[in-house]
């Protein structure tokens, strides 16, 4: 019988950011100008970490990964958003609606456990700066990433089980620009208030155990920072200013939505606009401002690739393999 009505809805419609016709070219253009922001920005981060020997450490390497993340967050339903601003009738098959399910909770969970893990190298660094080399080697940089992808995984695979057996047979309209769980599940032909609430209860158990093990952690160092002279800590009060600033602009959302899921729909599109769009454009912005030595990197970065003649020469060998 599940299967039967299941096989009813073959797609949803999206009622996007707003209703008017009117606003549709302008958002259009400003959602344009804000995805290519991101892709610049994050990019910009990974290629200067990977083209600079100086920052071939541990802390950047993270700051790579979570560059990496932000691309991912923001990818996985903004070109469908920016598309949709040109139709009338916003449509997407349930097959894609469960992979932007997927998605969304993938990279969203993974960026989480991440920031945990930038939190742990802030740590290690700071409270324990003559073990740091031998703790944060290369083996333990790369567990710190492989662990928020397989937390992320698992976390995805248990939300999407709530959704893939549910009979969908008559209302087909998501009030947001992209299939949210919360609202997906309400339009089952069924009684859904339990699962609602386990959905509830999985992602605010990642989003407050995770944003836990940042406050305890950052708190830690804080005191250890503030326990020593101002001149030699000077660098690492920047770089907690930065990590905790964004900890605070991705969490804050994030917990608002699944930990207080009786907000108004506007109120959640616009959370939800935040998180996916703002915040991956605020990262870089965020780590770059107050970073010397990614300053410094990216200025040899632009001294290289923008000397006179260089930036032709590339256009020039393009071209030519274009036509080819």
């Amino acid at each position: 019988m599940y299967e039967t009505n299941h096989s009813r809805v073959t797609e949803f419609v999206l009622l996007g950011l707003s209703s008017s016709q009117e606003l549709q070219p302008l958002l259009f253009l400003i959602f344009s100008l804000l995805y290519l922001a991101i892709l610049l920005g994050n990019f910009l981060i990974i290629l200067t970490v990977t083209s600079d020997s100086r920052l071939h450490t541990p802390m950047y390497f993270l700051l790579a990964n979570l560059s990496f993340i932000d691309i991912c967050v923001a990818s996985f339903a903004t070109p469908k958003m920016i598309a949709d601003f040109l139709v009338e009738r916003k449509t997407i098959s349930f097959e894609a609606c469960l992979a932007q399910i997927f998605f969304v909770h993938l990279f969203a969970g993974g960026e989480m456990v991440l920031l945990v893990s930038m939190a742990y190298d802030r740590y290690v660094a700071i409270c324990k700066p003559l073990h740091y080399t031998t703790i944060m080697n290369w083996r333990v940089c790369i567990t710190l990433v492989l662990i928020p992808w397989c937390v992320g995984f698992i976390h995805t695979t248990s939300q999407l089980a709530f959704t893939v057996n549910l009979p969908f047979c008559g209302p087909n309209q998501v009030d947001s620009f992209f299939c949210d769980l919360p609202l997906v599940t309400k339009l089952a032909c069924t009684d859904t208030y339990v699962i609602s609430l386990l959905i509830v209860a999985d992602s605010g158990l990642l989003s407050l155990s995770s944003f836990l093990l940042l406050v305890v952690s950052y708190t830690v160092i804080l005191i250890t920072v503030r326990s020593r002279s101002s001149a030699s800590t000077a660098k690492a009060r920047s770089t907690l200013t930065a990590h905790i600033t964004v900890v605070i602009l991705f969490f804050g959302p994030c917990i608002f939505i699944y930990v207080w899921p009786f907000s108004g729909y506007w109120a959640d599109k616009v959370l939800a606009v935040f998180y996916t769009i703002f915040t991956p454009i605020l990262n870089p912005v965020i780590y770059t401002l107050r970073n010397k030595e990614m300053k410094a990197a990216m200025s040899k970065l632009k001294s290289r690739y923008l000397k006179s003649g260089r930036v032709s020469a590339v256009i020039r060998n393009v071209l030519f393999l274009e036509t080819k």
